[in-house]
């Protein structure tokens, strides 16, 4: 599978970026809604879900540059 992504991102750098970009879209998507199911019975207020999955990018983000 490796070798056939990187194939195509040599050979067809377009179809690669637009792949990338709808995982990464549904990805985002799942943890989301992970998060709301788990944080639905707090009663906490709709965004809390996306500042929690945001933040939680944010430290990992921070985690891989040191």
């Amino acid at each position: 599978m490796n070798d056939y992504l990187r194939r195509m991102q040599i050979e067809r750098p377009w179809l690669f970026l637009a792949l990338m970009m709808v995982g990464f879209l549904l990805a985002f998507q799942l943890v989301l809604f992970m998060a709301q199911l788990v944080l639905g019975p707090l009663g906490l207020p709709s965004w809390a879900p996306l500042v929690l999955v945001l933040g939680v990018l944010v430290v990992v983000a921070r985690r891989q540059q040191r």
